[in-house]
């Protein structure tokens, strides 16, 4: 059996404990070595609920650890500084989404990886669903030639995370730690519809597609809240295609989340619906695929990303959400704020 990948968590709040924590606790090749957050008495909970050896409100102490990996759940402000000092530190990270607030700490941390030949993994679930992987694999072959328009939308169970108590979806109802209503609902703190649930949609066009942002024209509201509810943006891509980029924050508790993404292209188009399980393509030529899909196949994948993230530090698999990918995520995301605080006006990301 191979060494133990030895781990440090940096924040461990509401989905640190909901999910992450759980996961890797129960793998064999794992050693779970130090935590680190806020606040001695659920601190020491989690600690002790997860059999971490050592536990400090310093995260520069954590880092003086033996580490290879280091997973930042930290509130969405903190991710660049933690991200890193842990690359700094010599480890391997697993970032929360959105990887950072701002377009330029993105792309350092990129660098700072690249430099130091180490992973970053942004755990985007949905990239690790088989039938949104088959739609890469189209998107690699080709199957819609040249990309000209792109329309991204996602919609989600949120409203009471983003503007009400601060509750999640009643799915993912808060285990140890509940969420700090601060990280989603002050938006100095990265709060917001947006940073909170685009960074998912958008991550998951530009891995498919390959595309990057160069120009955002972008209305938001937030109707009875103090961050956005809803988005709605104009985006220019850099090869000159065209796209849609929109989100909204208030479907019914309970609801099926909405991911939907159209890459219409000179030779085809393909659509990816995680809603109603669909991978369609409809080509030119005549060519019609319609992907065979489980029922409830589309539901987000939690499991995945921290387990693929032990994997990369040993050497295996593929990081099908890299830091490139939430790079560009990223920008898009901080030029559509630009943007609307500027009353729509086009901005060059």
């Amino acid at each position: 059996m191979s060494k133990k990948v030895r781990l440090g968590f940096i924040g461990a709040g509401w989905w640190a404990t909901w999910n992450h924590m759980p996961i890797l606790a129960k793998q064999p090749d794992v050693e779970l070595v130090g935590v680190c957050r806020l606040g001695q008495t659920m601190l020491q909970t989690v600690k002790e609920n997860f059999g971490f050896s050592f536990a400090s409100e310093d995260y520069r102490e954590l880092l003086a650890q033996e580490l290879d990996g280091v997973v930042v759940t930290s509130p969405h402000h903190l991710h660049y500084e933690h991200a890193k000092a842990a690359l700094e530190a010599g480890c391997h990270v697993m970032v929360e989404k959105p990887m950072t607030l701002n377009a330029g700490q993105a792309w350092e941390l990129v660098n700072l990886a690249q430099a130091r030949n180490l992973q970053i993994l942004v755990p985007y679930g949905w990239h690790y669903k088989p039938f949104v992987q088959e739609a890469k694999r189209l998107m690699d072959d080709g199957v819609v030639g040249n990309i000209e328009y792109v329309l991204c939308h996602m919609a989600s169970p949120t409203k009471s995370l983003f503007a009400g108590a601060g509750e999640p979806p009643s799915e993912q109802a808060p285990t140890i730690a509940a969420p700090d209503p601060r990280t989603w609902q002050a938006p100095e703190q990265g709060g917001g519809y947006a940073h909170g649930q685009v960074t998912h949609s958008s991550a998951l066009m530009f891995w498919l597609t390959g595309l990057r942002a160069q120009e955002v024209a972008c209305r938001m509201t937030r109707p009875n809240a103090e961050v956005d509810l809803y988005n709605a943006a104009s985006v220019t891509f850099t090869n000159g295609a065209l796209g849609t980029v929109s989100g909204a924050a208030t479907l019914p508790d309970g609801s099926k989340f909405q991911v939907d993404v159209r890459i219409f292209g000179d030779e085809g188009v393909l659509l990816v619906d995680v809603e109603r399980e669909r991978v369609e393509l409809r080509r030119h030529d005549g060519r019609i695929l319609d992907l065979k899909i489980a029922a409830n196949a589309g539901a987000y994948d939690c499991d995945t990303p921290p387990v693929r993230f032990v994997q990369l530090i040993q050497g295996q698999g593929s990081n099908d959400s890299p830091g490139e990918v939430a790079a560009r995520s990223v920008e898009l995301i901080d030029a559509m704020f630009r943007s609307a605080a500027e009353g729509g006006r086009p901005v060059a990301v």
